[in-house]
C-alpha cells in the first residue's frame, strides 16, 4: 500500500511513515509541486497510490470520478507534521482495510 501525499502535507512525513507505507511518495518529490489537482490525481493513479490530502477538492473529484485513486482525506485542519505522522501511524490498519475495500473511494480521518 503506497501513499501519495499532496502538497498541503510536508514531504518530511514520508521518512517517518515509510516503514508502514513502503514506497510512498510526495508530490513535490515527483517534481510536481504546485501542480493542478488534475495532475496530482493522475499521478496518484499512475503510481497506484492512495492520495492523502487535506484538500476538499479531491473529495469532489472522487465523488465525480470514483476510484482510482482512492482518497484519504485528513479532516484535521492545521496540525503539526508530528501529529500527521501520528495519525497515519495510528490508523494504519484502517487505511490498509480501506485500500483493500472494493467499493470504498474516500476515507475521512480525524483525531
Amino acid at each position: 500500500m503506497r501513499l501519495l501525499l499532496d502538497e498541503n502535507l510536508s514531504e518530511s512525513v514520508i521518512p517517518a511513515i515509510i516503514d508502514l507505507y513502503p514506497e510512498s511518495l510526495h508530490i513535490r518529490l515527483l517534481g510536481a509541486g504546485g501542480a493542478a489537482d488534475e495532475i496530482v490525481w493522475q499521478l496518484a493513479k499512475k503510481y497506484e497510490c492512495l492520495l492523502v490530502t487535506r484538500d476538499e477538492d479531491f473529495l469532489r473529484l472522487s465523488i465525480m470520478r470514483g476510484a482510482p485513486p482512492k482518497v484519504v482525506w485528513l479532516a484535521v485542519g492545521n496540525r503539526s507534521n508530528h501529529e500527521i505522522v501520528d495519525l497515519l501511524r495510528m490508523r494504519h490498519q484502517e487505511i490498509h482495510e480501506f485500500s483493500r475495500h472494493e467499493l470504498a473511494t474516500v476515507l475521512t480521518l480525524g483525531f
